[in-house]
């Protein structure tokens, strides 16, 4: 975090894990695994003032660094859930309540995800309304077990940026009707994204479109 900007996304991947706003520009309940030093949170709940945001993290510590140090803001619309994020997806009462889910579980050693399972992958499945987008952080260990483990979970919705600065994947997963968008479309809403949210979005379509061999459409 910049002292000086303590609301802006500094990595590259903490902007990548926004690529969910291409498809589903104006969330209303946006969930959260892992706070870290609440990057996401803050820069969610200052530029989505009508959504409701969610951040599940396990350590009590973490939060309580994120509120001294870190300026993690005091306000309902921040909802912190001191739980395991396992259980949190994988409660009945959870289910289809997520317009977005942005997942970054990582320990101390930042090895891999903490979970990188089917079992996981399907419960965060079921957490998003529909539609619904997930993003997913990888890192660490091997890009495609992970990326495997989620499309078997999405019945393969799901789409890769490039790797980021730092070594890091963002992946997108979808719940809802199919899409099937025109890639002209996509990139008339990144330019929305892009004058919103200071973030580069037509790159990311560029990157999309070259995941799918620069056709035309985007069906996913």
């Amino acid at each position: 975090m910049r002292v000086a900007r303590p609301f802006a996304l500094e990595l590259d991947y903490q902007r990548q894990m926004m690529a969910a706003a291409l498809f589903l520009p104006q969330p209303r309940r946006i969930v959260q695994l892992g706070l870290g030093a609440a990057a996401l949170a803050k820069f969610c709940w200052r530029e989505y003032p009508e959504a409701t945001i969610t951040a599940v993290e396990v350590s009590a510590d973490v939060v309580a660094a994120a509120r001294a140090w870190f300026k993690l803001p005091e306000d309902d619309r921040i909802e912190l859930a001191i739980e395991d994020a396992r259980d949190f997806v994988s409660h009945p009462r959870r289910r289809r309540t997520a317009d977005w889910l942005q997942v970054d579980l990582y320990d101390a050693t930042a090895r891999g995800p903490v979970y990188d399972d089917a079992r996981f992958y399907a419960a965060c499945r079921r957490v998003l309304a529909t539609p619904g987008v997930a993003v997913f952080n990888l890192f660490g260990r091997r890009f495609d077990p992970s990326f495997d483990a989620i499309a078997r979970a999405f019945d393969d919705r799901a789409v890769a940026l490039p790797e980021a600065e730092a070594g890091n994947r963002i992946v997108l997963a979808f719940a809802g009707a199919p899409i099937d968008v025109e890639v002209s479309a996509l990139t008339e809403g990144a330019r929305l994204v892009e004058s919103r949210l200071r973030l580069p979005a037509i790159k990311w379509v560029n990157q999309l479109r070259a995941q799918i061999g620069y056709a035309d459409r985007l069906r996913v």
